[in-house]
């Protein structure tokens, strides 16, 4: 084991990276000037000055930015770690959480109560839908990532993250790619791709962050002082190689000009479906699968203070996860042009994938094996206990929904919704909100968090929000598929679609109630954490010793 120490006058942030830093500044700035003046486009033009902005923010902070001290520890006993840009993106993670399942409960309510699209293109469902799923996925779900992956792989290496600059390029570049795609989909400009929507500008300065966030990981798991690299690290790892493979591939694309927002697609016909889905499917098996995994396998032996069950199913799941997943895309595409081979190979991957799912369910929840009294005392483990649980069941039904005979019933309709939620808000929100409450008082050295109680209120009242969602979608989705295939005597539809429109009204007003809890939920934790982050803690609530841990002992 060694320690490596920066030498005087050496290290990430030398005066002349620091320099050539402000001077690309200088130049986005610039482009983003030209861009605005050279293009027809007025959501372009708009982009650009948001670009412009973006650079001189940049520039500015770059000229105050101070470098890590000479002598810093960057591996090793003692090592001094770079925490700060973690508490960045453990705040933004809930700001943008809130935003997105705000905008997720005005969609919900826009379809059972039309008039609340307000005749306005920016507020429409059309506009507000891509919103929603882009805000919760990569705006909150990709801070959370980025936040909790910075965090494991210091912490489990025992190393400095790599670089001075570059954590907080990553960390504010990700922020600009929200702005612009948030705004390019409200302003009706979009590639019309599920889940990779922004336009190729857009795209490639997400390529650019990316890359930079995976050589930042990468590097910092090369001067680890630790020579194992646990297995949480090998999930975010994964989730960071393959999101830059979907990414690249599947939004390749040659744009009309320049200063032309629009591009056109290098795919076409069924080859651009099939690579849609790919992407689409891996999107959620890697993203919000693996990713989120990293998080389960470091956060819930922390939080129950347990060693993982068992450290050689956590390998063949991981090999098996990314072996399979990448496979399963063609389930989506079940009764199309795709040729039958490719949908049955689909299908076959997807059934097949529930094994190793469940494994991982089973390691996670086996964790708790001599500490389930956990559950009664500290709602944050129960939080991510439940969403293990829920990781378990949304594992279980994406499968059985992949069966083509299921599959004819339940694709199209809003079945699928309440599979997606199941798994959004019960698996990757259960674990970010539990991951959060983890960080907030280690990151900021408090005893505890502000209140507990308002904690379990967070679980209470959130879990209720999901199960009115799901159960209302699932029966909604079931007589909708129902609907669409009755015939009546003379072999013509019994239903016209207005008729399955009209009688999924009930349903959504019940999801629209869920959703309000979930956010009222989120709204809670929001509340929470400012409260802890300034030092509060509430007054007459019984804390076990078991779930109040110093700052010290939570990090070591």
């Amino acid at each position: 084991m060694t320690t490596n120490t920066q030498n005087p006058g050496s290290g990430g942030a030398k005066p002349p990276l620091q320099i050539a830093a402000m001077g690309l500044a200088v130049l986005a700035a610039l482009y983003g000037l030209a861009l605005a003046n050279a293009t027809t486009s007025s959501v372009m033009a708009f982009h650009g000055l948001v670009f412009t902005l973006a650079s001189v923010l940049a520039l500015w902070g770059l000229a105050r930015f101070k470098a890590r001290p000479q002598g810093t520890v960057l591996s090793g006993p003692g090592v001094v770690y770079n925490m700060d840009v973690v508490k960045y993106g453990t705040i933004a993670s809930v700001f943008w959480g809130v935003i997105g399942f705000s905008v997720g409960l005005l969609a919900a309510l826009q379809l059972a109560f039309p008039a609340l699209n307000f005749d306005v293109s920016f507020l429409s469902f059309g506009r507000i839908r891509p919103l929603h799923t882009s805000a919760v996925i990569f705006a909150f779900g990709g801070n959370v990532l980025i936040a909790t992956s910075f965090y494991v792989v210091q912490r489990t290496g025992r190393a400095r993250l790599a670089g001075d600059i570059a954590p907080w390029f990553v960390f504010w570049g990700y922020q600009l790619f929200i702005v612009l795609a948030a705004t390019g989909y409200v302003l009706g400009v979009t590639q019309s791709k599920e889940y990779a929507e922004p336009e190729w500008y857009v795209d490639l300065w997400l390529t650019i962050v990316w890359v930079t966030y995976l050589l930042i990981f990468l590097g910092t798991l090369w001067r680890r002082a630790e020579p194992h690299i646990y297995v949480a690290n090998w999930f975010y790892l994964a989730f960071i190689i393959t999101i830059a493979m979907l990414h690249l591939i599947n939004n390749a694309a040659v744009p009309l000009s320049w200063s032309s927002p629009h591009s056109v697609i290098m795919w076409s016909g069924v080859q651009d479906a099939m690579i849609q889905w790919w992407y689409g499917h891996n999107a959620v098996g890697f993203f919000l699968t693996a990713g989120f995994l990293g998080i389960m396998y470091y956060f819930v032996p922390k939080q129950a203070d347990r060693p993982i069950y068992s450290y050689r199913l956590s390998i063949v799941h991981f090999w098996s996860i990314i072996f399979l997943y990448i496979w399963a895309g063609p389930h989506h595409l079940h009764y199309t042009a795709l040729p039958d081979w490719a949908q049955t190979v689909g299908m076959a991957f997807s059934i097949m994938l529930w094994m190793p799912s469940w494994g991982g369910m089973i390691n996670g929840l086996m964790t708790l094996s001599g500490a389930w009294d956990k559950l009664r005392t500290d709602p944050v483990i129960r939080m991510l206990v439940v969403s293990i649980a829920f990781y378990g069941m949304s594992t279980f039904e994406g499968p059985v929904m992949s069966i083509k005979a299921v599959n004819s019933l339940s694709h199209y309709t809003d079945w699928t919704i309440g599979h997606v939620h199941s798994g959004a808000l019960g698996w990757v929100g259960f674990v970010s909100f539990g991951a959060i409450y983890c960080l907030v008082p280690w990151l900021w050295e408090r005893k505890r968090l502000y209140s507990l109680q308002l904690v379990s209120w967070h679980f209470w009242i959130a879990t209720a929000g999901i199960v009115f969602y799901i159960t209302s979608m699932w029966v909604a989705g079931i007589m909708q598929g129902l609907m669409w295939r009755a015939y009546d005597s003379l072999g013509f539809l019994e239903y016209s679609f207005v008729e399955t429109v009209e009688a999924m009204n009930p349903y959504y007003i019940i999801r629209a109630f869920g959703g309000g809890l979930f956010v009222a939920g989120s709204l809670i934790m929001a509340y929470n954490v400012w409260r802890t982050i300034r030092g509060d803690i509430r007054e007459g609530e019984p804390l076990p010793e078991s779930v109040t841990v110093s700052a010290a002992a939570a990090t070591a």
